[in-house]
């Protein structure tokens, strides 16, 4: 067989998780011996549909597989197109409900690789209970059209307090976008009178950039956000981990990054013949663990 030729389809550039995504499928690629592409679809799902398509309809050089991180929907049409080619077709960090379809009309491997984003959601939620016990939060969600985004937060309803009512606002899994977000939010005269106990954001970068909203008010605004906590996800070691450490964030949770994981299983499915393991979860990790953040918690955790 010729060298093994994989596309690795990423949501964007301008996220550290992202990041090491890209890191961990190319040490990989280099300690396996297979030829990596990645192609990063800059948060626009016509883009990285687009992208995909172009990929597959290239004769000459089509892929062996292409695994992907989607930006919007699960690309049933594009998966569809891949398989009908011989493609092999990998999810990262969703469970399309049509993987099973799809391994039923093809001998390509098709396969979902996530971190379990529900029990990242419930993670969240303990944490929250932690911190506070009751009152209002801020709540920052990935975008509607994302699994993992709608995963966390049905996770995290099922274990917060139930005396903690969470305010909700979107972002896109960026800084900037979290950022924006709460100054929209800050704009509005109904969030001076609520009083937030907590700020838990479904990624680092948000979580960083809902802080930066929050603690570049004038002074006598700023007051009140100075020793609320913020938590996030991802933990990555140089970043969300760090953070921690040095106070910016009480607690992030660890997510494995599963482009690396899922590039070993294709290379090694298409090298033996065989069919991968439908659906592989992988389990996060709170950072610090809950029963240290219970005691690192102030006494007082009412909001």
């Amino acid at each position: 067989m010729d060298r093994l030729n994989v596309i690795l389809a990423l949501i964007t550039r301008d996220n550290d998780f992202q990041t090491e995504q890209a890191e961990s499928a190319t040490a990989v690629a280099a300690s396996m011996g297979i030829k990596l592409q990645i192609l990063y679809a800059d948060n626009d799902a016509v883009n990285q549909t687009q992208q995909l398509i172009t990929a597959i309809q290239d004769v000459d050089r089509r892929p062996h597989a292409i695994i992907v991180e989607p930006v919007g929907t699960e690309m049933i049409q594009v998966a569809r197109a891949a398989v009908a080619a011989g493609i092999g077709w990998g999810v990262l960090n969703r469970v399309p409900d049509y993987i099973p379809m799809l391994r039923g009309f093809t001998k390509a491997p098709v396969c979902a690789v996530s971190t379990d984003q529900e029990e990242i959601g419930r993670i969240q939620g303990n944490q929250l209970a932690a911190l506070v016990q009751q009152g209002n939060v801020l709540y920052i969600e990935g975008p509607s059209n994302s699994t993992a985004a709608q995963l966390r937060t049905k996770g995290m309803l099922a274990t917060k307090p139930d005396r903690v009512i969470a305010k909700t606002l979107k972002g896109d899994w960026t800084e900037h976008s979290a950022h924006q977000a709460v100054n929209h939010w800050l704009a509005l005269s109904t969030s001076r009178q609520l009083h937030i106990g907590a700020v838990i954001c479904q990624n680092d970068a948000m979580a960083m950039g809902a802080r930066k909203a929050l603690l570049d008010l004038a002074e006598k605004d700023r007051e009140q956000w100075i020793h609320v906590p913020f938590t996030g996800c991802d933990g990555l070691p140089r970043t969300g981990q760090e953070w921690v450490r040095r106070g910016m964030l009480r607690a992030t949770i660890i997510a494995q990054p599963s482009a690396g994981v899922a590039l070993a299983m294709f290379a090694n499915a298409i090298r033996s013949h065989a069919m991968p393991q439908e659906r592989t979860l992988l389990d996060p990790i709170s950072f610090p663990t809950l029963a240290k953040l219970s005691t690192e918690a102030p006494t007082d955790r009412s909001a």
